[in-house]
């Protein structure tokens, strides 16, 4: 397991991005180099604690009230009252990190709304080798313990290697929340606890989709069925998903807030997160018949109708079959008909570990790619195609199918076509739900189009094109994912929010059955700036120089407070701009970038230059301000500088709203000034630099501190 890269707390958020992102393109986050959680070293923690012989206690995840929630189990709350941390060699005698290996018996319910999660890590206990990706070989309460465990749970792309103490929340001397039935057991209380710590507390976990545990225990793919709807090969594909190690989990779905964890008639518990965790086909008095075991993850209340432990049916079962399949215990594992199944059953949830084609026969392996992005306020957050003013600004990735599926596939006589599946997820919604957050209502649209490759594809193409598919629905869960087949072309998906300006992280993840070229949708970074023509003393009009000596005084230099004075009694004679005027901080920045002799001033030929550049930004300022409004809005913004020949990427746009936009994400005029003022200096510095015009400057130290820390 690979170290993180050290960033030093010095560093801005951009530095720390651009570092981060060479350790993963060096394969940090991949399962066998995982990232460690907070930083925390476990192997070296272990080792310090064994050497001081002092058992670990860890801090960035305390045994306290703040790590159990913030709202029903909140420091005071009344579910939280007589809850004491205890470590399980308190608990009990003997202490197992694992006894004879992981069962699904081991995973019970506690007092947490998390069923979700533990119908996941029921599942996990069926592939072995996957549960040990989660659960690390090695650990135990016996050997070299020391108070200390971890576990790898993948993260929106990169795998992180979690540090937990032992000590876990008990309440009248149990475990509070999930425990084994055995009761001496712990790796299923230990694992609930490492995913709490991803996700910021315990209450953090209430409430979910099985697929979400299912892909943070896998990194792998989950897809959806309709069970009002099957396909009519659902039974074979759930047989070949459990013979692969796929993760299924199944729930029946609510129609009000009453219905929530109701039992119906036979037992099934409405609202509640089940695991499948086998399926036979057996011969039942002449006729094949399709049975499904199921798992309640509250370890009790099963199912009591045909082929529950003790129904009538069992008894026309050879003998020998029947010993091997029944269930008798009261551990919520139980046997139905697939037909029941159907009818009682609402949602099935499929997670495929190397995502195969399950809707053919054939056993084929996906070609995957991974894009991390964002939607910020005013730059990417376009909202939806029912917002056609902004939903361009989103980011936008392309797919070139050019392979069709093999011959063969089961599709029906339908034309051939490229299948991929598309899945978009927002990142650490949960983790944010203290702070009042939640999941965003997110989808994601398709459109065929064939131009210029990587180009971001403007307004103008979306209002005069429909999309040829979307996601099923948009839809405020982590992840949307969508089955798709397109005939051989290019096409770029745009992800996106529901409405404009909603913030957040996501991850977009491209399957597709044979191979598909992917990009992202970018522009160039380029500027077609016009010759700017320096004119020497001489050459300047007598007007301008008259006007200079009014305004520069005997040293004829205009410094920073004076740059400030004259521009802030222009701009006041403006009554239709917004602004706040310039800042001395502001005329610092201007009269840095000008300034050629580096005394701190600008000269008569210096001050030429600004003159024009501010008369030339205040045009384009007046242009592009559609509304009148006085100010630039980000998207009028973005048009401008694409109109005086900028060509920047989304994440330039997004550093600009940033740096110079109001909360509203208005551009005032002199925010606006400062910014091509900044822009075109850059970019003429660059070009000056750039003999070669290779797009690759070599700058020395004090070159670059003279250009970063004082421009």
């Amino acid at each position: 397991m690979a170290e993180e890269p050290v960033v030093p707390v010095f560093c801005t958020g951009v530095s720390a991005q651009v570092q981060r992102q060479r350790a993963k393109a060096l394969g940090l986050g991949q399962h066998q180099n995982a990232v460690r959680f907070r930083g925390q070293d476990y192997a070296a923690l272990r080792d310090d604690c064994l050497r001081s012989g002092s058992l670990f206690r860890d801090e960035t995840f305390p045994p306290s009230a703040s790590s159990l929630g913030f709202r029903e189990l909140g420091p005071g709350s009344s579910k939280t009252r007589g809850v004491t941390w205890k470590r399980p060699t308190e608990l009990c005698r003997h202490p197992q990190f694992i006894v004879d290996g992981a069962t699904r018996t081991d995973i019970c319910q506690g007092a947490l709304g998390d069923c979700w999660l533990l119908a996941a890590i029921a599942s996990l206990t069926l592939n072995e080798t996957i549960l040990h990706r989660v659960v690390p070989h090695g650990q135990s309460f016996q050997d070299g313990y020391a108070g200390i465990f971890h576990f790898q749970i993948w993260q929106f792309g990169e795998w992180q290697d979690v540090v937990v103490d032992d000590y876990l929340p008990t309440k009248d001397g149990k475990l509070l929340f999930v425990h084994s039935a055995e009761g001496t057991e712990f790796w299923s209380a230990l694992l609930e606890k490492a995913y709490a710590k991803v996700n910021g507390c315990y209450e953090a976990l209430s409430g979910g989709s099985t697929s979400e545990g299912f892909e943070d225990f896998t990194g792998g793919v989950t897809e959806w069925y309709d069970l009002r709807k099957p396909p009519a090969d659902l039974y074979q594909i759930i047989l070949k998903a459990l013979e692969r190690g796929s993760l299924l989990g199944c729930s029946i779905d609510i129609t009000s807030a009453f219905d929530m964890e109701a039992v119906t008639f036979k037992k099934l518990v409405k609202g509640h997160a089940y695991s499948v965790t086998g399926a036979k086909q057996i011969s039942y008095r002449g006729q094949s018949l399709g049975l499904i075991r199921m798992r309640n993850p509250w370890g009790e209340v099963e199912w009591t109708g045909a082929w529950s432990d003790n129904s009538s049916e069992w008894n026309a079962v050879e003998p020998a079959l029947r010993q091997q399949l029944m269930v008798r215990m009261e551990d919520g594992e139980f046997w139905m008909s697939f037909r029941d199944f159907l009818r009682e059953f609402t949602r099935l949830e499929i997670c495929n570990l190397t995502p195969d084609a399950l809707q053919s026969r054939k056993f084929r392996k996906w070609n995957t790619r991974l894009y991390d992005g964002s939607w910020r306020r005013g730059s990417t957050a376009g909202g939806c195609r029912n917002y056609p003013a902004t939903f361009w600004i989103n980011p936008q990735f392309k797919i070139c199918l050019e392979e069709v599926d093999d011959d063969g596939d089961d599709f029906g006589g339908r034309e051939p076509g490229c299948s991929f599946l598309l899945a978009l997820m927002q990142k650490h919604r949960r983790r944010e739900r203290r702070y009042g957050k939640d999941m965003e209502t997110i989808g994601f649209a398709v459109y065929e189009h064939v131009g210029r490759s990587g180009v971001h594809l403007q307004r103008d193409f979306f209002l005069s094109n429909a999309s040829r598919a979307r996601s099923e629905q948009f839809i405020n869960l982590r992840e949307v994912s969508t089955r798709l087949r397109l005939p051989p072309g290019e096409y770029i998906v745009v992800p996106s929010t529901f409405e404009p300006n909603r913030e957040g992280d996501f991850v977009l993840r491209v399957f597709s059955e044979k191979r598909a070229d992917t990009e992202e949708m970018d522009d160039k970074i380029e500027a077609k700036l016009p010759d700017e023509k320096v004119l020497s003393e001489g050459e300047i009009d007598e007007n301008f120089k008259q006007l200079f000596r009014q305004l520069a005084g005997p040293d004829m230099e205009i410094s920073v407070t004076e740059l400030q004075t004259i521009l802030n009694r222009i701009i006041a004679k403006h009554k239709d701009l917004r602004t706040k005027g310039f800042s001395v901080e502001s005329c610092r920045s201007m009269v840095n970038l000008m300034d050629k002799d580096g005394n701190g001033k600008l000269g008569l030929v210096e001050f030429n230059v600004l003159w024009n550049r501010i008369r030339n930004y205040l045009s384009v300022f007046r242009k592009f301000d559609l509304d009148k409004s006085g100010s630039m809005s980000a998207y009028e913004m973005r048009m401008a500088l694409e109109a005086s020949g900028y060509k920047l990427t989304q994440k330039l746009h997004q550093l600009l709203i940033t740096r110079y936009a109001e909360p509203d994400l208005a551009i005032d005029f002199d925010s606006f000034v400062c910014c091509l003022v900044r822009l075109e200096t850059m970019f003429r510095f660059f070009q000056a630099m750039d003999g070669d015009n290779d797009g690759v400057v070599t700058f020395g130290l004090l070159q670059w501190l003279q250009l970063t820390m004082f421009a």
